[in-house]
């Protein structure tokens, strides 16, 4: 009497994914990546200070093109300066999250855990750094960043600033630190979330700059 073997479970295998998803994976680290170093490198150098709103960009400048940025510096009181960077920045949170989590989703879909390379073990990790990066980004460093400015917006109305244009009005600023000492503690932490999202930033930027290189490794023609 035969004694059945024993049974062996599905096999696992990567599966290739088709030239659209490629492509999907391309366009999506290129967009993300392009973004990101526009925005923080480029562009941030340009924003008027503390921009207020719910969805303003800790870190950066402004989310419009540096022409831009100048002539709403030089044209717009910079309290509206602000408001127009408010209706702006939510896409750039958004979309740099969106992309992030897909490129993730992408990646693991086509590559069973149990099959990971060290390399690509690697680069699922980069990915999902940069999730959570975007995500502390998008849900508190840039609230935080928009309350505290709006607080600082609202002082600053109270004694007749915001008006100014262009970079008048600096020195009143900070007198107004100097003798307002909620008002400088404000200031103060403003910078402090400020910096930490420029750090989460550059983190994303080194993140899909890394998955980009690696990708451009797999080429094998242009």
């Amino acid at each position: 009497m035969e004694t059945p073997g024993p049974t062996q479970g599905p096999t696992l295998t990567t599966t290739e994914p088709s030239n659209a998803v490629k492509l999907l994976h391309l366009l999506l680290l290129s967009t993300c990546w392009g973004m990101q170093l526009w925005v923080t490198l480029v562009a941030g150098r340009l924003r008027s200070p503390h921009a207020p709103g719910r969805g303003c960009v800790p870190g950066t400048h402004s989310l419009s093109p540096p022409s831009a940025g100048l002539v709403m510096r030089s044209r717009l009181p910079r309290h509206t300066s602000g408001l127009v960077q408010r209706e702006l920045s939510p896409y750039y949170f958004h979309i740099g999250s969106t992309c992030a989590f897909l490129n993730l989703t992408l990646f693991a879909m086509h590559h069973p855990s149990e099959l990971l390379s060290e390399e690509e073990t690697t680069q699922i990790i980069i990915f999902f750094v940069c999730v959570a990066v975007s995500a502390l980004n998008t849900q508190w460093l840039g609230q935080a960043s928009c309350d505290i400015a709006a607080e600082m917006h609202r002082i600053e109305r109270a004694r007749g600033l915001g008006q100014e244009v262009g970079q008048l009005g600096g020195e009143a600023r900070r007198e107004l630190r100097a003798s307002d000492p909620g008002y400088g503690q404000l200031a103060r932490q403003l910078g402090l979330y400020r910096a930490a999202s420029a750090l989460c930033d550059l983190c994303c930027i080194a993140c899909n700059g890394a998955s980009l290189y690696r990708l451009a490794t797999h080429l094998s023609a242009l």
